[in-house]
């Protein structure tokens, strides 16, 4: 049996490292010096998705997404 999962992706060609996503979502998402976001490849953990959900609403260039997939 399968599970879904969500996962975080940053479009790189779209962020302008206003590092928005990774003040509200620490637990999965860092900046490197610049102030870009590095995200983690772990799945979203139901405790934490309302969270993620509000980091990808806050993003003011639309460039962090949750994107699922079938394990």
């Amino acid at each position: 049996m399968s599970t879904w999962q969500e996962t975080l992706v940053v479009d790189a060609t779209v962020c302008d490292g206003h590092g928005v996503c990774s003040e509200l979502f620490p637990e999965h998402i860092s900046v490197d010096p610049w102030g870009f976001p590095i995200v983690d490849d772990e799945a979203i953990t139901p405790a934490l998705h309302e969270h993620a959900e509000r980091a990808v609403a806050s993003c003011p260039k639309h460039a962090l997404h949750l994107v699922g997939r079938r394990c």
